[in-house]
């Protein structure tokens, strides 16, 4: 049976900092807009303190989560056990989106080591914790991390990366903000 928590306390954690993948959804305030479900991987997930986490956003093709996230700060992130127990936990909450352009973002940037460089860092306050049983999810082996973005993004200088995302992420699908450039 379900069970929400009033904070993330160390089992929670302990969940969380062993699964290798975790899914991040969004929505616009419109109706017609469309909704984001985003898949991430990496040791790109950190707990803050036990109301607040934070996940890198490397990068990608769109820049759905961090306009919506602009947008209204709606986020859910959901972690499901693919070994061991069943398991699936949801953390709600509200996000705020710290991208390139943002002067704190080298400090928060700092927190993920191993990692010089991304989109964007969420911060997600969250206001609601829950867990369902899971028992639907399939188990799956993990066998590594896939390179391609990695290398993606170190064949680029860092101007050059930077300017990539002022360029093609200055607008979601549905016409919102997304990476804004700094005005000088």
């Amino acid at each position: 049976m379900g069970k929400t928590y009033n904070k993330l306390d160390d089992k929670l954690i302990r969940f969380i900092e062993a699964q290798k993948l975790f899914f991040v959804a969004t929505a616009p305030l419109d109706a017609d807009g469309h909704i984001n479900l985003s898949p991430k991987g990496y040791d790109a997930f950190k707990v803050i303190d036990d109301m607040t986490v934070a996940y890198l956003d490397l990068g990608g093709s769109g820049i759905e989560t961090q306009a919506h996230v602009q947008e209204n700060g709606r986020i859910t992130i959901m972690f499901c056990a693919f070994e061991g127990p069943a398991n699936i936990l949801r953390l709600h909450g509200q996000g705020e989106a710290i991208d390139v352009g943002n002067p704190r973002f080298p400090e928060m940037l700092a927190q993920f080591p191993g990692f010089d460089r991304a989109r964007a860092v969420i911060v997600i306050k969250i206001d609601r914790i829950s867990d369902s049983c899971g028992w639907g999810v399939p188990f799956y082996e993990f066998k590594g991390e896939r390179d391609q973005l990695t290398r993606y993004i170190d064949n680029k200088s860092v101007d050059e990366w930077t300017e990539t995302h002022f360029q093609k992420n200055a607008e979601s699908i549905d016409g919102l903000p997304g990476v804004v450039r700094p005005k000088s």
